[in-house]
């Protein structure tokens, strides 16, 4: 694992991505997954695990490579829109607490999904949304890309240096990483590769996020990580 590249001093910001890192929405996302596979008479486990590692349209050419992957994208987003109305969502234990106590314009979502959406469960889930929101219609190229994060930090204000990356996912850390962010992982019971420090959830990060964000929290040296 490499070394926290943040230095002290300077202002601090905060990038959270959003399904698996603030909200849990792995049962939403197997649901619509399984009522798309079905429709297209496909096996629904078979197409989430293809779905897990890969986008919607890669998704599409692997499982269904004789179809519109227009249609097929068009099927998926309604029934993604269908499940903010109607789906089920929490928020991970801590999100609440932590967003209201960031400062406006220090922190902002990054995210694969899209801005409705997020908003939408948000309201569901009554968490505060930030100013700036960073969506797949966002950018041309998606996590891993270092693109949406560096996107991010440019509408904060911040340089990369200064700004702290939440994730729960290997293409999101690489996407921190390769931003020259400092990544701390969540929610997972082990490490993703390339983490500075990993929590298993997100409220043991919370009070170690704060302070981060407050100029407060040490600077961790070089070549070393902590995992909690």
């Amino acid at each position: 694992m490499i070394g926290e590249p943040a230095q002290p001093g300077a202002k601090k910001y905060v990038l959270f991505d959003v399904d698996g890192t603030l909200i849990d929405a792995v049962d939403n996302q197997r649901r619509v997954w399984r009522v798309w596979a079905e429709r297209y008479g496909l096996d629904p486990d078979e197409v989430y695990q293809v779905a897990l590692r890969t986008r919607p349209m890669e998704t599409f050419a692997h499982v269904v490579p004789n179809r519109d992957p227009r249609e097929c994208l068009a099927a998926l987003h309604d029934l993604e829109d269908e499940d903010v109305r109607s789906g089920v969502y929490s928020a991970f234990d801590g999100a609440s607490e932590l967003l209201d106590a960031l400062p406006p314009g220090a922190w902002a979502l990054v995210t694969s999904n899209y801005e409705h959406r997020v908003r939408g469960r948000f309201a569901r889930t009554g968490l505060s949304v930030p100013d700036v929101i960073v969506d797949a219609a966002s950018v041309e190229e998606g996590k891993p890309s270092p693109v949406p994060y560096l996107l991010a930090a440019k509408r904060l204000g911040a340089e990369p240096e200064d700004c702290l990356v939440i994730e729960d996912a290997p293409s999101g850390v690489q996407s921190g990483l390769r931003a020259g962010m400092t990544v701390w992982g969540v929610n997972a019971p082990v490490a993703v590769d390339g983490v500075h420090r990993h929590f298993g959830s997100l409220g043991e990060a919370v009070c170690h996020i704060l302070a981060f964000a407050s100029g407060t929290h040490p600077h961790q040296p070089k070549g070393s990580a902590a995992v909690e």
